[in-house]
């Protein structure tokens, strides 16, 4: 278990003003928001953004507004690209990660026979659109075994199996939905750099939370949101497309007149850059908003947030494991701020309520969401909390008291 005089001092970090942050954040006022693994708090200036293009738009017109905003539109990607280390032309706008991951998917030519290699962790909407080209083009879908710790994929495993198949695409997913494991993306991404393979990385948990250098993880390709510990708004995402990626002419299945050019009656050519993978249209007050979000990130630091983060959700998680009726269920040596855990003598939904009862943010993670390691578990549902750097010790043990509170009102 984590000492926790150590634990508290890695939270107390001396590089964040917590009281700015939190007056930052209207949300702080009305819940304790352990909920950022599903949708972050928005910071004011990031609400301001947003309802200010929305105004314009009202006032001058959508088109004239997005034209009179162009510079902060363009800073989407350069703020973006500052946050993950790459230039701006490797970035789109999406819709969501999903978006942004099924784009990427549909730009892979795949044929009957090849292989996608994966994790037994891989996101559940990944799965399913792995599941969905094995039923369309015959691909096979390989999983990688887990350590036999619980601690995350076998890489050692996982490299026997891309020499074996070589595979078409590797996917990973840094930080699965369903608990706290952070997955080596790195030690795999050197891997499939040494044998030539196309690498996926899944960052959606991770992006906001973890400082990101996409040429350090070896990827290719790499989706994230930005409405979780980015905190930006609500159907906003990205992805980042490599170098390698557009030199090679790798496009999405339906390219649009914004991601090419119509040259001739029977021609069209991608543009240059990953703008290849976006639509025309965009919901610039959303764009706005996540540009303003990322550079609300930059600034407050992600090196003292990488530390903040995860050191409040090890201490929840020492903490809840210490009381008697709940079982943690993360794996891995050091855990990111998911925190999922079961209780006895409570149905998933109730108990979810009697948290949120008490202005507890929380969410669930159901069997479906994680077939291969619900199974291994062998649990039907999980509650999930999941804080960030603006969240306090004292909510921390709030949130830990009332856990322990409620079991105790059950036995």
């Amino acid at each position: 278990m984590t000492d926790k005089s150590s634990a508290f001092a890695l939270i107390e970090e001396p590089l964040l003003d917590l009281a700015a942050l939190r007056a930052d954040t209207p949300g702080c006022e009305s819940v304790i928001h352990f909920n950022n693994a599903g949708c972050g708090l928005l910071a004011r200036p990031v609400l301001r953004v947003m309802l200010d293009h929305l105004t314009l738009e009202a006032t001058i017109g959508g088109y004239e507004a997005a034209e009179h905003r162009a510079a902060q539109v363009r800073d989407f990607y350069a703020s973006i690209a500052e946050l993950i280390k790459c230039a701006p032309d490797n970035i789109a706008f999406a819709a969501s990660a999903t978006h942004a991951y099924t784009k990427a998917l549909s730009a892979i030519p795949f044929e009957r026979g090849d292989v996608i290699l994966t994790t037994r962790n891989d996101f559940i909407s990944n799965q399913i659109a792995f599941l969905a080209l094995r039923k369309r083009f015959g691909v096979d879908v390989v999983h990688a075994p887990d350590h036999a710790d619980g601690g995350g994929v076998d890489v050692e495993a996982m490299v026997d199996l891309m020499r074996a198949h070589h595979p078409r695409l590797v996917a990973v997913t840094h930080v699965p939905t369903n608990s706290g494991l952070v997955q080596p993306v790195a030690e795999i991404g050197r891997h499939c750099r040494e044998l030539g393979l196309l690498y996926l990385v899944d960052a959606c948990q991770t992006v906001g939370q973890y400082e990101i250098d996409v040429a350090e993880i070896g990827c290719d390709l790499l989706t994230a949101t930005c409405r979780k510990f980015l905190r930006g708004p609500r159907g906003s995402g990205f992805l980042y497309v490599s170098d390698r990626v557009l030199r090679e002419g790798y496009e999405p299945l339906f390219i649009d007149m914004h991601g090419s050019r119509w040259v001739a009656t029977d021609r069209y050519r991608p543009v240059e850059s990953a703008a290849r993978f976006e639509e025309w249209e965009f919901p610039y007050a959303t764009v706005l908003g996540s540009a303003a979000a990322v550079r609300y990130a930059l600034d407050v630091g992600l090196a003292p947030v990488a530390r903040r983060t995860p050191a409040l959700a090890a201490r929840l998680r020492d903490t809840l494991a210490e009381l008697p009726g709940v079982r943690v269920l993360d794996g891995g040596p050091n855990p990111a701020a998911l925190v999922t855990f079961t209780v006895t003598g409570w149905e998933r939904d109730e108990f979810k309520a009697a948290l949120g009862a008490r202005r507890i943010n929380s969410a669930l993670s159901v069997r479906e969401f994680a077939q291969f390691d619900f199974g291994d578990k062998d649990v039907d549902w999980c509650l999930r909390l999941s804080p960030h750097y603006y969240n306090t010790v004292d909510e921390v043990d709030e949130v830990a008291g009332a856990v322990a509170e409620l079991l105790g009102g059950r036995r």
